[in-house]
């Protein structure tokens, strides 16, 4: 009877706090985005323009602003018309990015709310003043982090996964470690008190977390779905503009996929996405 109840304690806190922190920081809902979209660039927002820059691939580097453009340093001439779409291209940019730092930063917000609701139910004494000192010290630094990438205008996958990674998920796996000790320390006590008295806890705090968290995770969602009609407004305007590269090829600043694509790739389609895409997804 100890094992299952020391099992389940420790699950129902992964589930709870990974289930706000890990999966709702950085999934963003596709419902309403008419395909899957990407980019191979991270990118600079400035008053100055917008600067699309890669380490590998051709282009390297892309800058628009005010319907001019520039690639790999030199001024590439646009029509009229093309002069219009990428300055209506560089507006939706500048609207998106605040709306992804807010819904990151939400995320973060959830997601540790979540780990210290599973600390004060679990944790006592010194360990949870320890726990929730350092849940605090981390939220801070990935909301830091946020401000100072997306939220300052620099978006870059690779950093947004290491805010993610640095911060939520090794709390994460930090807090499971202590709730599976003190399940294990009153399993093993033999004291029935103490084991009922916490299964007593964690079932209040699944009812408590469902509620709260279901009400929050809803809200971000929503917020979520609103980047899709963006999205897809500026797939629109790229598969609307004329401008073509040396090669001939035409200027791609985001991947446009159809989503029942994703399984008829070809495995070798899947090596040149892992390796030019910073972006998985929106």
């Amino acid at each position: 009877m100890r094992h299952p109840f020391i099992a389940g304690t420790a699950v129902l806190a992964l589930t709870l706090a990974a289930s706000a922190g890990q999966a709702r920081t950085v999934g963003f809902s596709t419902d309403t985005c008419d395909h899957d979209y990407s980019t191979p660039y991270d990118v600079d927002v400035t008053s100055a323009g917008l600067f699309f820059h890669r380490t590998g691939g051709v282009p390297a580097k892309v800058f628009l602003h005010d319907g001019a453009l520039r690639v790999d340093g030199k001024d590439v001439a646009v029509s009229r018309a093309d002069a219009e779409v990428l300055r209506r291209y560089e507006d939706g940019v500048r609207k998106l990015v605040p709306q992804v730092a807010e819904i990151a930063r939400e995320g973060i917000q959830m997601g540790f709310s979540a780990m210290t609701s599973v600390t004060l139910t679990f944790a006592d004494g010194d360990q949870r003043a320890n726990m929730l000192e350092k849940l605090k010290r981390k939220q801070a630094q990935a909301l830091r982090e946020i401000d100072e990438g997306i939220g300052a205008g620099h978006w870059s996958s690779n950093r947004m996964t290491e805010t993610v990674a640095g911060s939520v998920t090794d709390s994460i796996g930090e807090l499971v470690g202590s709730v599976t000790s003190s399940a294990v320390t009153a399993a093993l006590s033999g004291d029935s008190t103490k084991v009922a008295a916490l299964q007593a806890r964690a079932e209040s705090l699944d009812k408590t977390m469902d509620r709260e968290m279901d009400k929050r995770s809803h809200a971000l969602e929503a917020k979520a779905k609103t980047i899709c009609p963006r999205l897809n407004e500026l797939a629109e305007l790229q598969r609307g503009w004329k401008v073509r590269l040396d090669n001939g090829k035409p200027l791609e600043l985001m991947t446009i996929k159809p989503k029942h694509d994703h399984d008829s790739d070809h495995d070798e389609d899947h090596d040149s996405d892992r390796e030019d895409k910073k972006v998985a997804s929106f």
